[in-house]
């Protein structure tokens, strides 16, 4: 007998539960049909009908950590009732923030993220996949810098796609070095880096 709809979503629920919590504890490097079948306590035959192999659960746990990434709270739109940032250089500050390890949560989940480089650089279709997220968080970056730039908060010159890719390339190279050494890059030491590295932005290139 076919499950039920509502059965296969519950089982669907179940095992993404399962797979995010052997990548909060063991990364990508422990993530295997083995680990997220105990962490359900179900048979790895269950998962076959779900993976058929240890690829396709690496690439599902990409798209998990994405979506996840997306849908938690965000400084650019609060999910509390308060106003979000002014638009322009504010608001791309928030969004530059909310890639920033600055709490636990977020913390935890750039420890995922920077762990799924390395899967995901060994595979060409996973690579593009990665590429295509992180060209999309250009893409908003760069609809924040545009603002600021049609604001007069930053430079016409260069391009917002430049600038966008500037900072997206400045956070994520903090992002290493917070998860490396936590302790000299507390979360006000982030946002200190951060705000001087803005305030270069706006100041004209001579």
């Amino acid at each position: 007998m076919t499950p039920a709809r509502g059965d296969h979503e519950a089982r669907r629920l179940e095992v993404s539960e399962a797979v995010w919590r052997v990548l909060s504890s063991r990364g990508f490097e422990g993530l295997t049909l083995r680990a997220v079948a105990a962490e359900m306590s179900a048979s790895t035959g269950l998962l076959t009908h779900y993976f058929p192999h240890k690829r396709a659960l690496v690439a599902y746990a990409l798209d998990e950590l994405d979506r996840r990434s997306l849908a938690r709270p965000r400084r650019t739109a609060p999910v509390d009732g308060s106003a979000p940032p002014p638009a322009g250089l504010p608001r791309l500050r928030a969004a530059l923030l909310d890639i920033l390890p600055l709490d636990g949560p977020a913390t935890a989940g750039n420890r995922i993220w920077v762990g799924s480089w390395d899967v995901a650089l060994a595979d060409p279709e996973l690579a593009a996949a990665h590429a295509a997220r992180y060209a999309r968080s250009r893409a908003l970056l760069a609809e924040h810098v545009a603002t600021a730039q049609q604001l007069g908060e930053l430079p016409a010159a260069p391009p917002a796609a430049q600038l966008a890719a500037g900072a997206q390339a400045f956070v994520l190279g903090l992002v290493v070095q917070v998860l490396f050494a936590p302790e000299e890059f507390p979360p006000a030491r982030q946002e200190e880096l951060l705000d001087a590295y803005l305030a270069g932005l706006a100041v004209p290139l001579p």
